[in-house]
């Protein structure tokens, strides 16, 4: 016990107890911190690959900061919801100014997108990527998707999400068949002229329930005949003067031959 006590009093008992709590605390920080550090790590060199790509691909129209320039419009601010919109619909990078960005072939993979969207939402805070419970329509109430649409969409996108003209040359674009988070996107960043629905106008299980409804169209037979691109009156009317009176003139045209 005598012993004991005397290496206990040692002066070299203070350094190795200070030791072993550094060594212990060591350990607990390895075994708790890693996924932290290596998700903050994984998303800086996401950062960086994004920031390459933009540098290649982008930053002609948008500036090497992403500033903006006269052919295209500053970033910082618009998140990476925006970016993952625009570049996964293919309407980025635009081929050639036009009065508004069509949908075309998407040109980068996904996790090219979401390195460059990783880049610019780390400029300046702005809406995310969504959460696929609140994009996918998955438990979404169709009923109230339907209404929310009526009411803040339809008069531009159709009732049936068919798109429609707007002015100068613009166009609301058709809604059919369209990924749900790109719809969601397309909500919360407003592109071209569609206004921002923010979390406070439309909540996000608001949102779901908009593309829930969407999809549900996506799905529904027409039991009455053909849809004629659920345009409503203008295209039924144009089949009617083409069709109904086109065969009301061969008929007659039959008719006074048969009598001749």
């Amino acid at each position: 016990m005598n012993a004991l006590a005397a290496r206990r009093r040692h002066p070299a008992a203070i350094a190795l107890l200070l030791l072993l709590g550094l060594i212990l605390t060591g350990v607990a920080y390895a075994a708790f911190a890693p996924k932290q550090a290596d998700a903050a790590s994984t998303a800086a060199s996401s950062a960086q690959e994004g920031r390459k790509l933009f540098l290649a691909n982008c930053a002609t129209c948008h500036g090497l900061q992403a500033q903006g320039t006269k052919a295209g419009p500053a970033l910082p601010g618009v998140g990476a919801a925006a970016v993952d919109f625009q570049m996964g619909t293919g309407r980025m990078p635009l081929a050639a100014p036009n009065v508004q960005a069509p949908r075309g072939p998407v040109r980068f993979s996904q996790d090219q997108i979401s390195s460059v969207a990783a880049y610019i939402a780390s400029l300046a805070p702005g809406p995310a990527v969504p959460d696929a419970q609140y994009s996918s329509g998955e438990g979404g109430n169709v009923a109230l998707g339907a209404e929310l649409f009526r009411v803040n969409c339809a008069m531009c996108h159709n009732f049936a999400g068919s798109g429609g003209a707007l002015t100068r040359g613009k166009y609301a674009p058709s809604l059919r068949n369209i990924k749900g988070k790109h719809i969601y996107e397309a909500m919360a960043t407003g592109p071209e002229s569609m206004p921002v629905f923010s979390d406070d106008n439309i909540s996000p299980s608001a949102k779901n329930d908009i593309v829930a409804y969407l999809h549900a169209v996506d799905k529904q037979k027409n039991v009455g005949g053909l849809a004629l691109g659920n345009l409503g009156p203008v295209s039924e009317g144009l089949f009617v003067w083409i069709f109904g009176l086109g065969i009301m003139v061969a008929f007659a045209v039959w008719l006074g031959r048969k009598a001749a």
